[in-house]
């Protein structure tokens, strides 16, 4: 029976969602819609590994490639995005001692991303349209595979994400250049060279520069990451109008040549885009974050600050310049964008990171004592996970060995999945750990034994089914392929099994959340909130 009234009312009562500000109720919209979202891409994870172990009769195989498409964009877009953006919406205004510059842009985001990422999920689950992630061309107006109307439909959920995006970089740099009302006038110019990380990298030969320290570093991170993210909205949403001006045309009974459009200048196009979420945002977001949980974890200055800000520009200028590595196999890209991008400049990431991943550290060390919180766990195991998944990607990073790598297992199992699951969803969780007492006014987890499950859980299901995906790989096991025969069964079992302790794990966070806040609770954080949405947090208690 306390199980019971726990389930309805939240851990001790603790939570009170009509006690919360519009912007606390806001980020945790975002946290747990991405949540849910995760879910989803799980469950359909899922379903793919138990078909590799054996093809399911009840799954056709062009249902089968229809949620291989669909699992990394829910993934990236419908859970990261929304993770990552309604985080940054908080802590951006909160680290800078000012108010979000529209709450209801804010909002626009929320819903944008929400409502596309519905948009192609459903898509893709009713007709099938399953160009894969790559859209490599022609194949996303291939009309003799897909119906015209499905691709229009998930091209359009996908613009309405990008266009969601582009709302929240615009509401992030108005957030840090802009001045509140009955504050003193600050200059746009220097926010925004100390944002971009200009006046970092002019210190490192200079000396300390006062204008530097008027953006924090966490804040300047998130903001360089905005820069990658709105290249990026643009790139896929000119891809996503050439892709419906075909496929508009074949729905008129008009059929366009294919050969109008260069097939490699577009798969360059196409990936230089699509990398800047891959090596861009994922690399520079996630090394803000570990600077701004190791900032208030700690309560300290971060180690080698002025390098750390230096590398963030420098990381941008790298995600801008490393797309080719996707092309390494490409017969017909050229020799020089092989070496010079797909293998010297994709090095440079491994510097770019390790410094990040030794200024954390060096960071908490010089912090000692520090006490195991629920965030410094998850931190300490997003950076297990980079470290793993960003050593695999820069193997891969080599021409012969991308030859006897590529479009197999490897690549989406030590390299992807390591990466995602464990550096960045990892880095993810510790940003919710910690945001989550402030979002809800200092509300107690419900079990802390759910939470380690949740972490050991994670931890080893994601390191494990990347290692048993990587094995398969190596052995000969293709991507994107299915196989009845069952070639390749144990290392797709002991994978399967690992997939199951993600579940279990993502399970016990998803309980303690309910249990914690209540489904009373849970349902009054979509409820409309009282207050000015310029505020953060509720105004302090009197004494």
């Amino acid at each position: 029976m306390s199980f019971v009234k726990t389930f309805v009312s939240g851990n001790q009562g603790a939570f009170n969602a009509s006690s919360l500000t519009p912007m606390q109720k806001l980020t945790l919209r975002f946290v747990v819609v991405g949540m849910v979202f995760y879910a989803m891409a799980a469950i359909e994870g899922m379903l793919m590994r138990i078909y590799a172990v054996e093809p399911i009769s009840l799954i056709p195989p062009d249902q089968y490639f229809g949620i291989l498409t669909a699992h990394p964009l829910v993934g990236i877009f419908g859970s990261t995005y929304l993770l990552s953006l309604g985080a940054f919406l908080f802590l951006v205004p909160f680290m800078m001692d000012k108010p979000l510059w529209s709450y209801r842009m804010a909002s626009f985001t929320f819903w944008a991303i929400t409502i596309g990422t519905l948009v192609f999920w459903v898509d893709g689950f009713l007709t099938h349209y399953a160009p894969l992630y790559t859209l490599y061309w022609p194949l996303p107006a291939d009309t003799s595979q897909f119906e015209p109307w499905s691709g229009v439909i998930f091209v359009a959920g996908i613009a309405i994400i990008m266009i969601g995006t582009l709302a929240w970089v615009w509401n992030i740099f108005a957030t840090i250049l802009h001045t509140p009302k009955g504050e003193d006038y600050q200059p746009k110019w220097p926010l925004f060279r100390s944002a971009i990380g200009l006046t970092g990298f002019r210190n490192l030969f200079r000396g300390h520069n006062q204008d530097d320290e008027l953006v924090p570093l966490g804040v300047a991170a998130v903001a360089r990451g905005a820069v990658d993210a709105a290249l990026n909205s643009f790139i896929i949403l000119s891809a996503g109008i050439l892709i419906i001006i075909f496929l508009a045309a074949a729905a008129l009974g008009h059929t366009l040549e294919t050969t109008i459009v260069d097939a490699l200048l577009y798969k360059n196009t196409f990936w230089w885009g699509l990398d800047l979420i891959a090596d861009g945002l994922v690399l520079i977001w996630v090394a803000g974050a570990w600077y701004i949980l190791a900032t208030l974890i700690t309560g300290r200055r971060l180690f080698m600050a002025n390098v750390a800000r230096a590398a963030l520009l420098v990381e941008l200028v790298v995600s801008w310049t490393v797309w080719s590595h996707h092309l390494l196999s490409d017969q017909s890209q050229p020799a020089i964008l092989k070496v010079v991008s797909g293998e010297m400049v994709t090095a440079l990431e491994l510097i770019t990171q390790g410094l990040a991943f030794f200024i954390t550290l060096a960071t908490l060390w010089l912090a000692r004592p520090l006490k195991m919180t629920n965030e410094l766990k998850f931190l300490l195991g997003g950076l297990t996970g980079f470290g793993l998944g960003v050593a695999s990607g820069i193997l891969q990073a080599d021409i012969g060995l991308n030859r006897i790598l590529h479009n197999t297992q490897w690549i989406i199992g030590p390299h992807v999945h390591v990466a995602i699951l464990v550096g960045l969803t990892m880095t993810l969780y510790a940003v919710v750990y910690k945001l989550f007492p402030i979002l809800t006014n200092g509300a107690p987890w419900w079990s802390s034994r759910l939470v380690n499950i949740h972490f050991w859980f994670h931890l080893l299901g994601g390191i494990g089914m990347g290692a048993f995906m990587g094995m398969a790989g190596m052995s000969g096991m293709l991507r994107r392929t299915i196989y009845y025969e069952g070639e390749f069964q144990l290392f797709m079992v002991l994978a399967a099994i690992c997939g199951a302790m993600l579940m279990i794990a993502l399970g016990a966070f998803l309980l303690n959340i309910v249990m914690t806040v209540g489904l009373k609770g849970a349902i009054g954080i979509f409820l409309p909130a009282k207050g000015d949405p310029k505020d953060l947090l509720p105004p302090a208690p009197a004494e």
